[in-house]
C-alpha cells in the first residue's frame, strides 16, 4: 500500500510518548503502521453536528436518564412521554449533518487505514458522510420497529402519522436532546395520540437499544468480530460507561491490540490505552488529515 502520511509522522517520533508532536501527528503515527483498524465510536463525534451527549467529562450524566425499555413497553404514560419528545426533537435531529470527526474517518476507510467501525451513535452520521462498513451497535432512529411482529417503518413516515394523530400538538420552543427526543418540561402528555403498527396494530418502539435491553446476538457478535479482526483499535468520543462498547476494548487488548483513544474527559477504559488523546474528535481528526500526502 502506497504511504499516505509523511515520512515525519512515521520515523521520528515516539508514539507512545508524544514528546513534541501534536495530537493529530501521535495519532497519525499510530495509524500508519496499520491497515485494519477498527474503530469504536460514540456521541463524542456527533457533538459537532449539533446532538448534545449524556455525560459530563467524568462519565457522569449530565441530565435525566433515557427511557428504559421495561418502562417503555409496560407504561403507556411513559409510551406517551416518549413519543412526545420525538415528535418535537426528530425536525431537529434528521437536520443535523455530519460532523468533521465523521468526514475524516470515512475519508480513512477510503484510503484503507480503517476498516470496520462500530458506532455507539443511532443518528447514521457516519453513513451519510461517507462511511460504508458500519456497525450500528445500538440500532438506528430512522426505523420504527413493531414489537409484536417486527414490522418495520420509517421514521420520517411514522412522523407524518404522528402529526396528523395531534395536529394541535404544537412544541416549537423545544431544544434537541441527545437521542433524537427533545426537551419538553411541564407538560402534560396524557393527550398525545401513538399510532399503532399500520399493519398489526402492535406497540411501536424505535429500533434502537434502549437502556436494559439487550444489543441484538448477531450485532454483537459482529462487533466483537470486527475488534478482533483488526491491527488496532481506536475509540472515538465514547466514555465508554455501557459494557456493550467497554466490552470490545476488553476483547482487544485480551488478544494484544493495540488501543487508542480520543475523547475529552475519563473513560471506564482508561488504563486499557496505549495512549489517549484529550480533545475535541473532529479537530484532532483534522490534523491527522491534514498532515496526509
Amino acid at each position: 500500500m502506497t504511504a499516505i502520511f509523511s515520512a515525519r509522522y512515521i520515523d521520528h517520533m515516539d508514539v507512545e510518548a508524544g514528546m513534541g508532536v501534536t495530537d493529530g501527528e501521535r495519532l497519525a503515527a499510530w495509524l500508519a503502521g496499520r491497515s485494519r483498524v477498527t474503530v469504536i465510536t460514540g456521541a463524542g463525534v456527533s457533538t459537532e453536528s449539533g446532538i448534545p451527549d449524556y455525560r459530563d467529562g467524568d462519565g457522569n450524566w449530565k441530565r435525566s436518564a433515557p427511557v428504559q425499555y421495561r418502562d417503555f413497553v409496560e407504561s403507556e404514560a411513559v409510551r406517551k412521554r416518549y413519543w412526545a419528545r420525538s415528535f418535537a426533537g426528530w425536525p431537529m435531529f434528521v437536520a443535523a449533518r455530519p460532523s468533521a470527526a465523521h468526514t475524516a474517518l470515512a475519508r480513512l476507510e477510503q484510503l484503507g487505514r480503517v476498516a470496520q467501525l462500530v458506532t455507539q451513535n443511532v443518528d447514521r452520521l457516519h453513513q451519510r458522510a461517507g462511511s460504508r462498513n458500519v456497525i450500528d451497535l445500538h440500532g438506528r432512529l430512522d426505523v420504527v420497529r413493531c414489537l409484536a411482529l417486527n414490522h418495520r417503518f420509517d421514521r420520517d413516515g411514522f412522523q407524518v402519522r404522528l402529526r396528523d394523530a395531534n395536529p394541535d400538538w404544537d412544541v416549537s420552543p423545544a431544544r434537541i436532546a441527545p437521542d433524537g427526543d427533545a426537551d419538553l418540561e411541564g407538560i402534560d402528555f396524557s393527550a398525545f395520540n401513538v399510532p399503532a403498527c399500520e399493519v398489526c396494530g402492535g406497540m411501536l418502539k424505535p429500533d434502537v437499544v434502549f437502556y436494559g435491553e439487550s444489543v441484538p446476538r448477531e450485532t454483537t457478535a459482529a462487533a466483537l468480530a470486527a475488534v478482533e479482526s483488526a491491527d488496532g483499535v481506536l475509540v472515538a468520543g465514547s466514555s465508554l460507561m455501557v459494557w456493550s462498547s467497554f466490552r470490545l476494548v476488553r476483547a482487544a487488548v485480551a488478544r494484544g491490540i493495540s488501543v487508542v483513544a480520543v475523547n475529552r474527559g475519563r473513560t471506564r477504559a482508561d488504563d486499557l490505552f496505549a495512549f489517549k488523546l484529550e480533545g475535541e474528535c473532529g479537530a484532532v481528526l483534522r490534523q491527522v488529515m491534514d498532515g496526509m500526502r
